[in-house]
């Protein structure tokens, strides 16, 4: 076995075809995109080469830019809401909780049921006339507060956050939690010989060596946040007046709905370029060494 490990012409034929696949499957699509991007095309015929236009367009459209802002509303959510939640919950059912196992099965239900399906479940609890949550409020004497949670702009953008927060919880719980058990549990018995209480044990010993796990989740989150559509589609398909709309959603009607190929392709490249970018940052400036 270490013979065949350390010949790397075997290691180099096991590789290639996942290489051919990740090639086939995304490095291609990226550069076809990319070109896309420099052209003024309805996905019919010929496309007219425009160069940087579909970009300079995309950075002075106010609907563009509000599409970004929310995308960067998501995330600042996912990082310091979910994630921060999803520790929280970690760390308790590692300290080793009654029914630990249920538990931990109930928080990751949510991830295990599709984006679309979760959708519309929150779009019925959401419903202004016979949603749950309006139907919750007006039962303890909050009909005040009752309204069309999802077809207001002042609301929309917050009530769009919660599902996602919602269904992703139990996910990054569940690395988290893995990560706080591999801890080995002489360091905690140290600790606690050392009168080191739950709280100082947990800041002092299980976060900082949960740090790779963190920043795999903290990455995770950050993209998950940035590249997200499915649930704003379903919810409110942007609306109300754009108010909820992502780079996701505006490049998927600007394709299907207005024909324009090239300005969707620069709004994917965009997508993929903001990803990236933030997770070299985020390798940067967090290290696990």
């Amino acid at each position: 076995m270490n013979s065949v490990f350390s010949n790397k012409t075997a290691l180099s034929i096991f590789v290639l075809p996942t290489l051919i696949i990740f090639c086939t499957i995304v490095m291609i699509p990226i550069f076809v995109s990319s070109y896309y991007s420099l052209l003024d095309w309805n996905g019919i015929g010929k496309g007219t080469f425009i160069g940087l236009e579909n970009y300079v367009e995309m950075f002075t459209d106010s609907r563009a830019l509000k599409s970004m802002q929310n995308s960067l509303l998501f995330a600042g959510a996912s990082i310091f809401i979910q994630l921060p939640i999803s520790l929280l919950l970690a760390l308790i059912l590692a300290s080793t909780v009654k029914w630990e196992g249920f538990y931990r099965t109930v928080y990751f239900i949510p991830v295990l049921i599709s984006t679309v399906v979760i959708a519309q479940l929150w779009s019925k609890i959401y419903n202004a006339d016979y949603g749950l949550l309006n139907t919750l409020l007006k039962s303890v004497g909050l009909s005040s507060w009752a309204q069309d949670w999802l077809g207001q702009k002042d609301t929309a953008l917050v009530s769009s956050f919660i599902p996602t927060l919602w269904q992703y919880i139990g996910y990054h719980m569940l690395l988290m939690y893995a990560g706080a058990k591999s801890i080995s549990q002489d360091i905690f018995e140290a600790a606690k010989i050392d009168g080191a209480s739950r709280i100082r044990t947990a800041f002092s010993i299980t976060i900082p060596l949960m740090k790779p796990i963190l920043k795999v989740c903290l990455v995770f989150s950050m993209i998950g946040a940035l590249k997200v559509f499915d649930l704003i589609y379903v919810l409110t398909g942007g609306g109300p007046f754009f108010s909820t709309e992502v780079p996701s959603t505006l490049m998927y009607t600007t394709i299907f709905d207005t024909y324009r190929y090239g300005y969707g392709s620069a709004l994917s490249v965009f997508i993929i370029l903001e990803c990236l970018v933030f997770t070299v940052i985020i390798n940067k400036f967090i290290k696990t060494d």
